[in-house]
């Protein structure tokens, strides 16, 4: 459940400078739903809005190549000028060495953002289509309060129906700006972690959006050191005892196109650290965490171990960030082969 939105990509160029874009479809919950089919092979669909447009029907048609179910999407009629409703644009420009990678949301009024409790149809959805999991997350949260009550409304429905929730805090401070910053950000995200089974996050969105504050960690520490977030673990599962599993992805960004990638995972008491990769490469980074997230499902849908589980999710979302756009490019053998350690010569 999340917007989706169309990515203007201006390939090597910057966005202030570009005369052509390549168009994509993408969004922070959207990329798991489609990766959960692209690369994994599950079913899935996603609960979004878009308006009766011409730009409206290009999402469509992008969500339906990827192979999502559109049957759940929710219509919106067109005044034919965008005060009622519109597609979110999203500019994204690659880093490059020391530049870093740049994104310019222009999504006011979009059609996902008026998404409200009430109107999707959840015991269609996980009583009588048996959805196993459902993902959402703190971007779609963000967007209005009406977001922020639908997604409430729908994983207390989801539990009703014993349907895994999981939720990726992804604290975007452009988005709560003008709606109260940080406080009003743990405020709503403070809300639903307490319906969240899986809870996804880095250091950042941990302390922004569930307002927890460690000795020794603040924001000159890099998120590459996993005892800080084991540190964090310890105080949110005290506090949100729901938390089934809680992950996050640690990232050193050396420079926009090296960084050091790896992951944590917390199960049962106990963590699990997936493979650290130093230097790995990067093309564009967008979607890396979101393919942590879609990998981590998959290996529990499947019913393999918390260890499996956080290295194919590492694995994925070190690929994702190997392919331009937002949304996975990889198939699952390449993420098994990642996982089973082979190297990167030529394949024929």
């Amino acid at each position: 459940m999340g917007e989706v939105m169309l990515r203007f990509d201006p390939g090597s160029r910057r966005v202030r400078s570009a005369r052509r874009f390549q168009v994509w479809e993408g969004g922070g919950e959207y990329n798991v739903a489609r990766a959960m089919r692209k690369c994994w092979g599950k079913r899935s669909t996603v609960v979004t809005a878009l308006p009766r447009n011409d730009l409206g029907w290009l999402v469509e048609d992008l969500i339906m190549q990827g192979g999502v179910d559109t049957s759940h999407i929710i219509w919106r009629d067109f005044d034919s000028i965008g005060r009622n409703t519109r597609v979110g644009l999203n500019f994204t420009e690659r880093g490059f060495g020391l530049r870093a990678a740049r994104g310019c949301s222009d999504r006011g009024h979009s059609a996902a953002s008026q998404l409200r409790s009430g109107e999707a149809d959840w015991e269609k959805l996980f009583g009588e289509e048996g959805v196993r999991w459902f993902h959402t997350g703190g971007i779609f949260a963000a967007l209005d309060e009406g977001t922020a009550e639908a997604v409430i409304e729908a994983v207390k429905a989801a539990h009703r129906h014993e349907t895994i929730v999981s939720y990726d805090l992804n604290y975007r401070a452009s988005l709560w700006r003008s709606r109260g910053g940080k406080q009003a950000a743990q405020e709503v995200n403070r809300a639903i972690a307490r319906h969240v089974d899986v809870m996804i996050g880095n250091e950042e969105d941990f302390t922004a959006c569930l307002g927890f504050e460690v000795e020794g960690l603040d924001e000159h520490i890099s998120n590459i050191d996993p005892a800080n977030f084991k540190k964090m673990i310890a105080v949110a599962v005290k506090e949100f005892p729901n938390f089934k599993v809680v992950a996050t992805t640690l990232r050193n960004a050396k420079t926009a196109t090296i960084n050091d990638w790896a992951a944590v995972l917390y199960v049962g008491g106990r963590f699990y650290d997936s493979v650290m990769r130093e230097n790995l490469e990067i093309y564009d980074r967008v979607g890396g965490g979101d393919g942590f997230a879609s990998g981590l499902a998959y290996g529990f849908l499947e019913g393999k171990d918390p260890q499996a589980a956080v290295e194919y999710g590492a694995a994925h979302g070190a690929l994702a960030m190997t392919t331009p756009g937002d949304t996975s490019m990889v198939s699952a053998e390449e993420v098994e082969a990642i996982v089973q350690g082979k190297g990167a010569r030529v394949i024929r």
